[in-house]
């Protein structure tokens, strides 16, 4: 079907763009923040730590203030843990709660909509130490950091996200740097941990509707549209299963109270089901998110020969080898709000590419306009077949560093002048797509 009648956003539509902590902040052990997992972790040869990344921290008035020049509507960022808990849990650090509570007010003095990420990768070490997810007092841990949150922030922040990318920590923890290398049977530990991050996000759901009524909360996966290689009935299979395991298994049990029953036979053939404790389901079926965050950067595909994932013949892909389907994330939307009939906010999409910085301050980041043009579009789209999709907020705001690829892999509007080893003056730059993202802000997606 071809889509002719093109809806416009609607109105308080939640343009807006995203970081995370630890990619941006740097200022890694200052004002008293402890250690993460990702602090603590090996990084590939020839990429930056985290411990500057774009040094947010010290700078964050001056970023907010070209956000707001932007127009940003919405601004998606994340706590780090180990601000407010430098061990985890027990005494709270102040400077903590004072730079997020001031970061919170210079959004909202711009008219700026907070979207706070609980939980975007970085455990504290102290609990890694513990044990980290497989030990359930982590939950109690995630619980009283959460509890804390809504009560000093709570007052105004509306928008909450219990755990970006839980399916990406449990099915490619290893690359992001948050799997304890230690553990003996990964695949059973690492659901186990999945169950318990469940329960965790249930709690925190449970707390933000008791302590902050207003305010809406919901998880926030990795959600990309599973296409089989082809029309054969194996692919067909394969690519459902596949979907399952990466996709539903994620929001089948914090929206139904269940686990999904492909993924879970797939668990069960695997010998890798957790442990369910007496009241576990409970808790979780008592929790009702009230929306889906997502981030979307690409479909994949998959053949029932190989049981894997296959390159898409009909994609064209990224400098980092992404391949890039504008039209699967209108179909991803799709299936998103036919499984689950939830608002939908995206919290992720964007291009990671080498950005040139030409004389005279100017980056030509066109590629970065042609991909986000082409996926507004079809969110576009999306919305005039009946998508209820509240926001968009593209990855990133301004350049970070990237989890695994250093900071010579670009996703910002704002560019950020450092290389991987040498931090130069970490000048803010307007590439050419910051001035086009505000137009499309300003004429609430008209013009593209």
């Amino acid at each position: 079907m071809i889509q002719k009648n093109k809806k416009s956003f609607p109105e308080g539509f939640l343009w807006g763009a995203s970081t995370s902590a630890y990619q941006v902040e740097g200022a890694w052990n200052e004002d008293g923040k402890g250690p993460s997992v990702i602090d603590m972790k090996k990084h590939p040869e020839g990429t930056t730590d985290f411990k500057v990344a774009s040094d947010h921290y010290h700078r964050y008035k001056e970023d907010i203030a070209l956000f707001a020049e932007m127009g940003l509507k919405a601004y998606r960022f994340s706590i780090a843990w180990t601000r407010i808990y430098p061990e985890g849990t027990g005494k709270i650090n102040q400077k903590g709660i004072e730079f997020y509570d001031n970061l919170i007010n210079e959004l909202l003095s711009y008219n700026i909509e907070p979207i706070v990420t609980i939980y975007h990768f970085d455990l504290p070490y102290a609990l890694q130490q513990k044990g980290g997810w497989s030990n359930r007092e982590t939950i109690d841990a995630y619980e009283n950091y959460a509890k804390t949150l809504f009560e000093f922030f709570g007052d105004r922040v509306k928008y909450w996200l219990t755990i970006n990318e839980q399916n990406m920590m449990i099915l490619h923890g290893s690359v992001i740097g948050t799997t304890d290398p230690n553990i003996k049977n990964s695949k059973k530990e690492l659901y186990q941990q999945n169950h318990h991050m469940f329960l965790a996000q249930a709690k925190a759901i449970k707390l933000c509707h008791e302590i902050c009524p207003g305010a809406k909360i919901g998880p926030a996966p990795n959600i990309s549209y599973v296409y089989p290689a082809s029309c054969k009935p194996e692919d067909v299979c394969a690519a459902q299963t596949y979907s399952s395991i990466r996709n539903w298994l994620y929001l089948d049990l914090p929206v139904f109270g269940r686990y999904n029953s492909v993924a879970w036979s797939y668990l069960e053939k695997e010998g890798c089901t957790p442990d369910i404790k007496e009241g576990d389901m409970e808790i979780i079926k008592a929790a009702k998110p009230d929306f889906i965050a997502f981030n979307y950067y690409s479909t994949e595909t998959v053949s029932g020969d190989s049981g894997g994932r296959v390159s898409n013949p009909h994609l064209k892909k990224t400098q980092f080898g992404w391949e890039i389907d504008p039209l699967g994330f209108r179909i991803t939307m799709r299936e998103l709000h036919d499984r689950y009939n939830l608002p939908l906010l995206v919290t992720e999409n964007g291009l990671g590419a080498y950005d040139t910085l030409e004389e005279g301050d100017i980056v030509n980041d066109d590629y970065r306009i042609e991909f986000l043009r082409n996926h507004i579009e079809q969110a576009k789209l999306a919305i005039a077949e009946g998508v209820n999709l509240i926001g968009y907020c593209p990855w990133s705001a301004i350049d970070l560093v990237s989890t695994h690829e250093g900071i010579s892999k670009r996703y910002g509007f704002i560019y950020v002048n450092r290389d991987e080893f040498d931090l130069k003056d970490l000048r803010r730059i307007k590439k050419k797509s910051f001035y086009w993202y505000k137009n499309v802000i300003a004429t609430n997606g008209e013009e593209l």
